[in-house]
This record gives C-alpha cells, sequence and structure tokens, in this order.
C-alpha cells in the first residue's frame, strides 16, 4: 500500500511540473524530459484529445460500461499512453477503450506513459499497438497492415520484424482487402471468418464471390463448406452447383436472433443446429479474463 501511496503522488508531483510553463518539454533533450518521458503521469482528461490516427473505428457498447465498471471499483490498472502536442496538450497513442471508460465513470485525471513522437511515430505505435490487441477483426488488422505500408512507408518484411508476424500472415491479411466491400463489411460484423474470407479470395468474380457469400449466410456454411463451393466454383465454372451442407439450414428465426447474441456477448456467437432440430450455441473467448467477462454476463451479474 505504501508503495502505491508513494508512486501516486510521484505521478501527482510530474503533473504538476508538466503545468509549468517554465519547464515545457517538447522534446527529449529538454530539461526534466527524464523525469516524464517513459514515467507514469496522472493526466487531466481534459488535457488529451483522440488518436486521429486510431486504426480502430467502432467500440462494442457493452464492453465498454463493463471496462467502466471495473474502472469504477478497480481504478485503471494499466495506464494509458499518449504523446505530447503542446504545452498540457497530450494525444492518444494507445488506451481508447480506457479513456472512454474513464470518462464515463467521470474521472477526471488518468494514468499515462507520455512519449515524444512526431505524427508518423505516433502512428506507428497507435497501428503497431493494436494490430497487437486480441479482439480487432480481421478487416481493422488488415486496413492496419496497408496503412503501415502507405503512410509509413514500410516493406512486408519490415513489418514482420516489427510486429513479430510472419510475412505470409500479413500478406493473407492484406489479401482480404481484395474482397468486394459488401463482404469486407459482413467480416467486420462478425458473419464471417478470416476463414470464410480468405476461400473467398481465391474467387475473382466478384459476382460469384458475394452469391456465394450469401449462401454462407443463409445456410450457415462452416469454412470448410465454403471451400468445398469454391472448388465447385472453380472446376464447373458459374453454372457450379454444391452439395448442401451436410447439417441441415438454421431456421431464418435462429438466424436473426444469433446476432443480438453476439451484440450482447460482444463476440461472434455461431449457431449450429442437426437434423432434429436439436441445436447449440458456441460463443469464443480469447482469455481467461474474456470468459469470466462472459460467465458474468450469463449469470446476469452487474
Amino acid at each position: 500500500m505504501a508503495k502505491a501511496t508513494k508512486k501516486q503522488a510521484l505521478g501527482r508531483g510530474l503533473s504538476a511540473l508538466l503545468k509549468d510553463p517554465d519547464n515545457d518539454i517538447k522534446t527529449a533533450k529538454d530539461k526534466n524530459a527524464d523525469k516524464v518521458v517513459g514515467n507514469i503521469v496522472e493526466l487531466e482528461l481534459e488535457a488529451i484529445e483522440v488518436n486521429p490516427f486510431q486504426p480502430r473505428t467502432s467500440f462494442n457498447e457493452d464492453a465498454l460500461q463493463e471496462l467502466a465498471t471495473s474502472i469504477k471499483e478497480l481504478g485503471v490498472i494499466q495506464p494509458i499512453t499518449v504523446r505530447k502536442t503542446d504545452f498540457n496538450k497530450y494525444q492518444l497513442v494507445s488506451g481508447e477503450r480506457r479513456y472512454r471508460a474513464s470518462k464515463l465513470v467521470g474521472l477526471k485525471t488518468v494514468p499515462a506513459y507520455i512519449r515524444i513522437a512526431n505524427d508518423q511515430e505516433s502512428l506507428e505505435m497507435a497501428l503497431v499497438e493494436n494490430i497487437q490487441r486480441q479482439d480487432l477483426d480481421p478487416i481493422e488488422i488488415a486496413l492496419s497492415y496497408q496503412r503501415l505500408i502507405d503512410e509509413i512507408d514500410l516493406t512486408q518484411e519490415q513489418m514482420s520484424d516489427r510486429i513479430g508476424k510472419n510475412r505470409s500472415t500479413i500478406a493473407n491479411y492484406l489479401r482480404l482487402l481484395k474482397l468486394d466491400p459488401i463482404i469486407q463489411t459482413g467480416m467486420r460484423d462478425g458473419f464471417l471468418s478470416m476463414g470464410h474470407g480468405r476461400a473467398l479470395i481465391n474467387v475473382e468474380d466478384t459476382e460469384i464471390q458475394l452469391k456465394i457469400y450469401e449462401k454462407i449466410i443463409s445456410d450457415a456454411l462452416s469454412v470448410r463448406d465454403t471451400e468445398q463451393l469454391v472448388r465447385s466454383y472453380q472446376k464447373n465454372g458459374k453454372d457450379f452447383s454444391s452439395k448442401k451442407s451436410a447439417s441441415p439450414s438454421v431456421p431464418k428465426e435462429i438466424q436473426s436472433s444469433v446476432k443480438n447474441f453476439s451484440e450482447y456477448f460482444g463476440a461472434k456467437v455461431d449457431v449450429k443446429v442437426n437434423k432434429k432440430g436439436n441445436g447449440k450455441l458456441i460463443i469464443p473467448f480469447s482469455s481467461e479474463e474474456d470468459f469470466k467477462r462472459l460467465q458474468k454476463l450469463i449469470k446476469g451479474e452487474d
């Protein structure tokens, strides 16, 4: 407890230093920069602006509210990262969910790591940090890779070194951007997995791509079913026909409800139905913490 109190007091002391016009820190070489850069500082939320380079464009409201509840009880455990833009002005590099949740519960300050970075460095840090997240959809990741290529001028090999991913993995994500925008939207909304998308990439005809996409949705095709359908098209051309999936089609009423489940749990919920009409819901989780979050939602706990 004594260590935590001392650390928090130190953060407030550094915060006061940053508000002193005579000690305005603009570069890493300025006086007192070593006391601030790389340290945890309590910053006022009013002094922080959202990062315009943020590759993430959507935030699940239920998950955000749950994070806000956690912050209200325990505080912000993991500091956000910001870059200094002007006197007592900062811009988010990473941690926008924590920033938004902190505002939701009415916090005035938030713990933050301060960086000195230009626009290009800030963009690269934001993109790389977000790529490492487990809850980004495949299209968000692909768009982040593309921005690193277009705006930071990185090659796929350089990107592989920066983010610790195989070049082939990066290439597979980038290929998803060749899909029709409607299909990309379906992936972002959780109706298709990356496996479905990778199978559809092999179909160059956009019209056929969309027909297969519609069949995936209507018949709840698995990735393997989709791959078989694509192979059938490649063999038979536009007159391709496919065997019906071994599992029967999911009733439309159930299909329409699955999206509500996905929105509630903040994860892509899958449904399987057998010939007798019995079925099961499959709710994925990315970590033990995520599993506990789902468990609370199922129990109806606050």
